[in-house]
């Protein structure tokens, strides 16, 4: 394990020090068969020795040079003590090797068959999350048993299929921008876990989509209209443990709704408790 930054020999000349943003774990997949990298935040105050334990988020696509960085300092911030919307959480993002391997399931679309070589193998990714990576980080780390994972484009796909697959496997599902068209939008027709009986687990959901306008595919598909599809879907099923947030952000598109959208579910998702208003820092 070590700190992101490295200090070079000038700034230990001059005395300088690196800002220490977080730590680099690493994993070894079994199911993947490959050494998988992870960005760890730590919150103010974690200590290894004391009784304190923390929620854990889970980022897809959380490589330092992608949305590690800024969900951090949005998770940290919504934790100061005078904000208090999000509680001092631990986030593990995942560095990403190959998306469309890890993120899709199969398509039966012979052209996107051709175009992404790699695709379809989400099964194994998701089987990774829930036998190895979720078991090591609360192994490793001071964690209470709540998780929330986050991701958009082709991670909201992806958190779309654990969610109807698997509903349990967290506790929050935070869904950006979802690439539901992926084999033109067969995962909308998925009958969700979740409508079976037995389902209890309070569980919530955020669905966020910008103006995104048509998605890539030879059937013409809105990725606004799917997303609504998708919110409706869930909503439908009345289930009193199943709690859905659909939130319509027309200023955003693909590329700028990650950052506002992951602010915007925390304000939905995690009920604001606090005895005291604080009046400033």
């Amino acid at each position: 394990m070590s700190a992101f930054g490295q200090a070079s020999r000038q700034e230990k000349k001059n005395g300088s020090k690196p800002y220490i943003l977080g730590l680099i774990d690493e994993v070894h997949s079994k199911v993947l068969g490959e050494k998988r990298i992870l960005n760890i935040y730590l919150p103010e105050g974690y200590n290894q020795k004391d009784t304190v334990r923390y929620p854990v988020i889970y980022l897809l696509d959380g490589s330092a040079d992608e949305d590690f960085i800024h969900v951090v300092g949005l998770v940290q911030f919504n934790s100061f003590e005078w904000v208090n919307q999000v509680p001092r959480s631990i986030v593990v993002g995942i560095a990403t090797v190959d998306r469309r391997r890890d993120f899709t399931f199969p398509t039966s679309i012979k052209e996107d068959q051709k175009k992404y070589p790699t695709s379809g193998h989400s099964d194994k990714f998701i089987s990774f999350l829930e036998t190895e990576l979720q078991p090591f980080i609360e192994k490793k780390y001071k964690t209470n048993g709540s998780q929330t994972i986050i991701g958009q484009s082709l991670g909201g796909l992806l958190i779309t299929e654990i969610l109807l697959k698997k509903p349990t496997s967290f506790n929050k599902y935070v869904i950006i921008s979802p690439s539901l068209w992926w084999d033109n939008g067969s995962l909308l027709d998925q009958k969700p876990k979740a409508q079976e009986g037995g389902f209890t687990q309070q569980t919530d959901v955020y669905i966020g989509v910008g103006k995104e306008g048509l998605t890539p595919t030879a059937l013409p598909r809105v990725m606004e209209v799917d997303a609504n599809v998708l919110a409706e879907k869930l909503k439908g099923m009345k289930s009193k443990s199943l709690h859905v947030h659909f939130d319509y952000l027309p200023q955003e598109n693909h590329a700028t709704i990650m950052h506002q959208a992951v602010s915007n579910s925390f304000r939905l998702l995690y009920p604001k408790v606090r005895e005291k208003q604080s009046s400033g820092r």
